[in-house]
């Protein structure tokens, strides 16, 4: 377990006070994530885990103090302190706790019932784990929030209807472009975001002008593949936005790829930026013949499903509240380990002072006898007093102050 001391927390930023820009500061690349865990295993940081999504950067982690893991963030973004500290939570063992299981089960989503966050957590958790830093308590953390997830899934109609970025982005366009199917689209970027707006494209809007472009372009073709839409070679990206109507931006790259130079077009022009950090230069809006709209402008459309999804709240945060109690109970019983072992090495002292000195005193000493009486009586004790622990959920830590006094132990503290 985690080292004497140290405390679980969560330390982030999200979508709720942070806008794009200010998240774009601390969105991890893949580098930068290597670069923190690196670090923190130099700094002795025995466990963390990293999430940066375009709605959310956050580390779950063992420290001291939060700082450690804040420094740690601040250390490897483009973001300070100072405009962490402005934006930010820092949630502690139990609220931390309570806090991954929300962002897991998709309640603290940008678009409510979203559970692509879930996929962020697992790809963390291989990551901590391919560095060995990822103890048991964190892993079985995350798993309990993965069984929350899937049963909300399957026992709520929280994530039902299409409702997400990608949608929300389809959704958008066919409510404010008229001829819909008519027009020439670009995609630039064929991440998971790229391609869940792809697939709604086809779907929603029957356009076969979809062109796809993407730095690698062999991800790009089997996107396209899958829909037989039209791909183009990253070079030629200037000539395909100026003969384009809707240009969507979604790549992962940490700085602006279109900006107010590469439009020449008169034509209307409608670019939809779903990165983060921001990939499309606000100085596009110097152009009047140009709309553009960030990830969070549309994550702002509530439309039915949203509603109908929020009705479905309160057995999200029943069965959350469930798979929580079990892990706790758990964490509780971390709580008696050392107690217990601390108890059992001080018995088995006193049985070896005292066979000891029967064994001096005794002509005919039964040393087998002895040790496996003596044995039998100290599991049975020890099994007495972890059975009493884990039964007294009211008093359990007076109780260990208790036993601790009595037997006068030492014991290292483990949660």
């Amino acid at each position: 377990m985690q080292q004497k001391n140290t405390h679980f927390y969560a330390i982030g930023l999200s979508y709720k006070k942070a806008d794009a820009e200010v998240r774009g500061h601390f969105s991890l690349s893949d580098a930068a994530k290597n670069a923190v865990l690196e670090q923190a295993k130099t700094n002795g940081i025995e466990s963390l885990l990293l999430v940066s999504t375009c709605n959310r950067t956050e580390i779950y982690g063992f420290a001291e103090h939060p700082y450690q893991l804040i420094h740690l963030l601040c250390e490897n973004t483009k973001g300070t302190v100072e405009e962490f500290q402005k934006v930010a939570y820092v949630h502690k063992n139990s609220d931390a706790i309570s806090h991954m299981f929300r962002v897991g089960s998709g309640l603290d989503s940008q678009i409510l019932g979203d559970f692509e966050i879930i996929g962020q957590l697992k790809a963390g958790a291989r990551q901590s784990k391919a560095a060995g830093l990822l103890n048991s308590y964190i892993e079985r953390l995350l798993n309990a929030v993965i069984q929350a997830s899937k049963r909300i899934k399957t026992e709520t109609e929280l994530s039902s209807g299409a409702t997400s970025v990608s949608f929300a982005s389809v959704h958008y366009i066919m409510n404010n472009i008229k001829n819909i199917s008519d027009k020439n689209i670009l995609l630039f970027g064929t991440g998971k975001i790229g391609r869940n707006t792809c697939e709604n494209l086809v779907k929603h809007t029957k356009n076969p002008h979809i062109t796809l472009i993407n730095r690698t372009k062999d991800k790009a073709e089997a996107v396209a593949g899958k829909f037989n839409l039209l791909v183009k070679d990253y070079g030629n990206l200037q000539e395909e936005v100026n003969t384009s109507d809707i240009v969507i931006v979604a790549t992962g790259a940490q700085d602006p790829t279109i900006y107010k130079s590469l439009i020449q077009t008169d034509n209307p022009l409608l670019i939809l930026d779903l990165s983060i950090p921001k990939n499309v230069n606000e100085n596009v809006r110097d152009l009047d013949n140009v709309t553009l709209v960030h990830l969070d402008d549309l994550a702002k459309i509530t439309d039915e499903t949203l509603e109908k999804r929020k009705a479905y709240i309160p057995k999200a945060e029943a069965i959350i509240s469930e798979i929580m109690t079990e892990f706790n109970a758990w964490l509780d019983t971390l709580k008696f380990v050392p107690t217990i072992q601390a108890i059992k090495h001080k018995l088995t002292d006193l049985k070896n002072s005292e066979v000891s000195t029967q064994r001096k005193k005794l002509n005919d000493f039964n040393e087998e006898q002895a040790e496996l009486i003596t044995n039998n009586l100290i599991q049975k004790i020890t099994n007495q007093f972890a059975h009493h622990l884990r039964e007294d959920n009211n008093s359990s830590d007076e109780s260990l102050e208790l036993i601790k006094k009595i037997f006068q132990l030492e014991t290292t503290d483990n949660v």
